[in-house]
């Protein structure tokens, strides 16, 4: 499979602006697969030319005919698009995950909940409470 882009991405853990041709059905199921857990768009380029751009919410790899289902960005209606039918993945949309880990979110909630405190206290001091 080929990857148009350096690989610094791999080091911050984000696809963004990634692009993958896969060379075989393999590799397309390992290209969707990273597609289907990417927190973004992606954009589809296909064999008859057509661009599509949007959200991959299902993937069916198994059967005779594998498939992704995704929600068009300029439709509201999802498309579903076969695997042979896949030429390139480009990860196009902002990875909505990127450098938000469960740390990050305690450490956020903590200080959120350190600066409500000290507002209280600052209130409650005011009133001649403490």
């Amino acid at each position: 499979m080929t990857d148009t882009k350096n690989h610094t991405a791999v080091m911050t853990g984000s696809l963004e602006g990634r692009v993958f041709t896969p060379g075989s059905m393999k590799e397309a199921a390992e290209a969707i697969e990273l597609a289907f857990d990417y927190r973004g768009d992606v954009t589809l380029m296909l064999r008859s030319g057509e661009s599509v751009s949007g959200y991959i919410f299902n993937r069916q790899d198994a059967g005779r005919d594998p498939y992704l289902e995704l929600f068009p960005a300029d439709c509201p209606n999802p498309q579903c698009i076969l695997y042979r039918d896949i030429v390139t993945i480009a990860f196009t949309g902002e990875d909505t995950a990127n450098g938000k880990s469960w740390e990050s979110w305690v450490s956020k909630k903590e200080s959120e909940r350190r600066a409500e405190a000290e507002k209280n206290e600052a209130v409650a001091r005011t009133k001649g409470y403490l």
